[in-house]
């Protein structure tokens, strides 16, 4: 809203997509699913700091190009900040949402450190743990609903088209994906073997997890590529051995593989749910968005590709 009054206002929301729906998500596990499976896997909570100088260069790289791009429009524009005429105090209101938005971080994490058994359910092994955060998360959201009045909603204009639009969007890339994430998961002894036998650097690592989770899964491409680290390194010791040893001895592999699998998903809409739902969300609101190649060619081979680039030669 803040910036209404602009004419060009496409590049604000793909730089926010860039650096808040994707790379902002390396801090922790709770960010990304990728490093929450790395988490589920034995990978320290807060072993994902490691990452954080990646992070803060791909961010300082990233904002200081959107300052320019930001200063430039502004001048091209000529644009005059409107009058909002009566100065109002700052409010914040519905603050109790918070209590479930931290329930939601809770149950998340619960999922992730304690260990109930499994249950089969139609014939699906299932962690109990898992169904537990699945439904305290249904019921923190319906009591967010009903807690908080439909005109605070309407005064955000919210809309449930954008979740909607992105629910049917990725059941159906998860469906026609599955052939892929199957092969990828094969591992050594599937279709992609040359693929995976060819990943031996740390930039390989990188680069590879990377471009597949820019159209694939990012969770089951972590996983693939981690468990292929494991098996290079400690081939024969158990994962409660050798995670360890590969976050400290060969830590830098595994770095290669979460900022890969993390910055990546921002270089397609697919890359990343979240990518998707805030081009709905601004669309719906009024603004332009580029197609899905345009997203890619205009902005992502542009200003991302060659960030990555830099990341590399200082990193890996």
């Amino acid at each position: 809203r803040a910036n209404d009054f602009r004419k060009n206002r496409t590049f604000m929301v793909v730089f926010f997509i860039f650096l808040v729906a994707n790379v902002g998500g390396s801090l922790t596990p709770l960010g990304d699913p990728p490093l929450f499976l790395g988490f589920l896997h034995g990978v320290s909570f807060f072993w994902t700091l490691n990452i954080a100088p990646h992070m803060l260069m791909v961010s300082g790289i990233l904002l200081v190009i959107y300052f320019f791009l930001d200063s430039w429009f502004f001048k091209k524009e000529g644009a005059v900040v409107p009058d909002d005429g009566e100065k109002k105090p700052l409010r914040l209101v519905g603050t109790y949402n918070f209590i479930f938005l931290g329930g939601i971080v809770g149950a998340v994490l619960m999922s992730g450190v304690l260990d109930l058994g499994e249950i089969n359910t139609l014939g699906v092994h299932r962690a109990i743990q898992d169904w537990l955060r699945d439904i305290t998360l249904i019921i923190l959201g319906i009591l967010s609903l009903w807690a908080t009045p439909w005109t605070l909603r309407e005064e955000n204009e919210f809309s449930w088209f954008p979740i909607i639009e992105v629910a049917y969007l990725f059941i159906g890339i998860f469906i026609t994906m599955i052939p892929c994430l199957l092969l990828l998961k094969a591992g050594p002894d599937g279709a992609f073997a040359f693929l995976i036998a060819a990943v031996k650097e740390p930039y390989h690592y990188f680069w590879v997890t990377g471009i597949l989770s820019a159209f694939l899964d990012n969770a089951p491409t972590y996983l693939t590529f981690f468990n292929t680290a494991l098996g290079s390194f400690y081939a024969g010791l158990p994962e409660s051995a050798s995670v360890p040893l590969l976050m400290t001895d060969h830590k830098i592999y595994l770095q290669a593989i979460s900022t890969g699998a993390v910055f990546f998903g921002a270089v397609s809409y697919i890359g990343n749910a979240p990518n998707f739902m805030v081009r709905s969300i601004a669309a719906e609101s009024g603004t332009a968005m580029p197609s899905f190649f345009g997203y890619i060619l205009k902005y992502s081979l542009v200003f991302l590709i060659p960030t990555f680039v830099i990341v590399t030669l200082i990193f890996y």
